[in-house]
């Protein structure tokens, strides 16, 4: 990215280069600890390569579709105001942090065989719609990363200065004028980092892939890794492959970041944003109205659906899962801690480094979404095993896991607001002599208070819904709630699992709305 000529300061790029240096050696420690432990890498096969071209052609499919789906619906959020609108855009992270065998089985409960479309499309005499295989994975990844894709684009329409608006109001600027000057712009700054965010978890995709693929053609680099791990422990071959999808991640994080462009639209007077011009034409009233309702319809049917499964059974519950729960949520909230400042920490040095360098730091810190949580936890596991038992310490690894899968997430988020924040204030801040803490309390905590929110919040929800790491250290006495509702599953108690899926639920969905409106209170975004 273009920065202006201001002078580095050394002082806010150490801690987050000791942050990206922390991140590169948790990730890539545990994959070298497996390739030593297996005595060097296996071969890759000719079934391993189509799972590699599945792997990238649905998560290419994945992220183009959110994020060209859910620019015409944050443009419609952005300048139309209604009631219900605040409670919209908070609802807006609901599927991304449900936990995603729950937003599955809410997909099933809909657009399966057995599902409410499934039955009345039968009862018209025509096929149900296909939901497994490739058209599957597609829509359940959608639903979960469409929203996503709609809140981060919706910061961009927030971040625009409201004098931008208000100026170009003053030169009676049409609304077709704004989009072209001043909406799009920030469009080309901003749907890179969304892309690449998507793809980069749709390319580690494991749950979904499991439940809606299958069969040789619709089998993922999670999966081969997974069967290799867990079905034949072939630790060689399961680190090949592992080294495989971490290098399709560098591979897509450098060329996304390479596309990326700062929107530059100067410094604003941290006014409460202004909602950029509506069009005033009755075709475009009800082409946002259109955009906002199907995408509302398309989230609230399963979440609905997963939801009304579990109130029923929430009354019974053991004071087993109760723990499980509290568990969960001093897991969530200390994972959030380290995600978040970790990523505030990072996003500093990336946004203080020269061009070339930022965006080689960027591409190391999205390496945590390029790697198998399973491959992290048995390198942890390897790692702990000579020393302590691994399953004593299984919260902890839990948490630490959690914190680097939530860090690439909030450091995308956090991002671009630093980079403005640098060009914007970076001169005026040292002509000023602010540094250190009194910089962080003074310029960065105020005009980051809603995207340090919302990362906190995501990182919070992330953490609670996981089932990955936890699931390699099995201790009844230490589940956490998805480990607990997972156990319940293979134990075949569904009204229990519904149960807990809907805590599970409230939990994730609680935390993120209360970081979430800490952030946006009083501010209209």
């Amino acid at each position: 990215m273009a920065r202006g000529p201001v002078a580095i300061d050394r002082g806010a790029i150490w801690p987050g280069l000791a942050v990206l240096a922390l991140v590169l050696a948790l990730v890539l420690g545990p994959l070298a600890l497996v390739l030593a432990q297996a005595g060097g890498a296996g071969a890759i096969t000719a079934a391993d390569w189509a799972a590699v071209r599945f792997t990238l052609w649905q998560a290419a499919l994945s992220a183009g579709l959110s994020t060209v789906l859910a620019v015409p619906v944050a443009r419609a959020l952005a300048r139309r105001r209604f009631a219900g609108r605040a409670a919209l855009v908070t609802a807006l992270g609901a599927p991304f942090i449900l936990p995603v065998i729950v937003a599955v089985l809410g997909l099933l409960a809909l657009f399966g065989r057995a599902g409410i479309l499934g039955r009345a499309l039968t009862a018209l005499g025509l096929p149900p719609v296909p939901i497994y295989g490739l058209q599957g994975v597609l829509v359940a990844h959608l639903f979960l990363n469409l929203p996503l894709a709609v809140r981060m684009i919706l910061n961009g329409w927030a971040a625009i200065p409201p004098e931008r608006f208000r100026l170009a109001a003053a030169l009676g600027l049409a609304p077709r004028d704004v989009a072209r000057l001043i909406e799009r712009p920030m469009l080309r700054a901003t749907l890179p980092g969304v892309a690449l965010s998507i793809f980069l978890v749709c390319l580690t995709s494991f749950t979904v892939i499991l439940i809606m693929g299958g069969g040789p053609r619709a089998t993922s680099l999670g999966l081969a890794i997974y069967q290799a791990f867990r079905l034949e422990f072939a630790l060689g071959h399961a680190a090949s492959l592992a080294a495989l999808q971490l290098a399709l991640g560098l591979a897509a994080t450098g060329a996304g970041l390479m596309v990326l462009r700062p929107a530059a639209f100067g410094a604003g007077r941290g006014l409460a944003s202004l909602a950029p011009p509506a069009d005033p034409k009755w075709l475009a009233r009800i082409a946002d109205a259109l955009a906002i309702a199907l995408l509302a319809l398309f989230l609230a049917l399963p979440v609905g659906l997963a939801a009304l499964a579990g109130l029923a059974h929430l009354p019974g519950l053991e004071a087993e899962v109760l723990r499980a729960g509290a568990r969960s949520m001093v897991i969530a909230l200390a994972a959030s801690a380290l995600a978040t400042a970790g990523a505030l920490l990072a996003g500093q040095a990336i946004a203080h480094l020269p061009a070339r360098s930022g965006r080689l730091a960027d591409a190391a810190a999205m390496l945590a979404l390029g790697v198998s949580p399973l491959v992290i936890g048995t390198g942890a596991f390897l790692a702990i095993r000579p020393f302590a038992d691994p399953v004593r310490l299984a919260l902890p690894v839990t948490l630490l896991a959690n914190a680097l899968m939530a860090f690439p997430f909030a450091l995308r988020i956090l991002a671009p607001d630093l980079a403005a924040l640098r060009a914007d204030y970076g001169r005026l801040s040292q002509s000023l002599g602010l540094t250190g803490r009194a910089r962080l309390r003074l310029v960065t905590l105020p005009r980051l208070r809603r995207p340090l929110a919302f990362a906190a919040g995501l990182s919070a929800a992330l953490s609670m819904g996981d089932l990955g790491v936890i699931t390699l250290f099995s201790d009844p006495a230490q589940a956490t709630l998805p480990a607990l509702l997972y156990q319940r599953m293979g134990q075949y108690r569904m009204d229990e699992a519904y149960g807990i899926s809907a805590l599970l639920m409230g939990l994730s969905f609680g935390l993120f709305w209360a970081f979430d409106r800490m952030g946006r209170k009083d501010a209209d975004a």
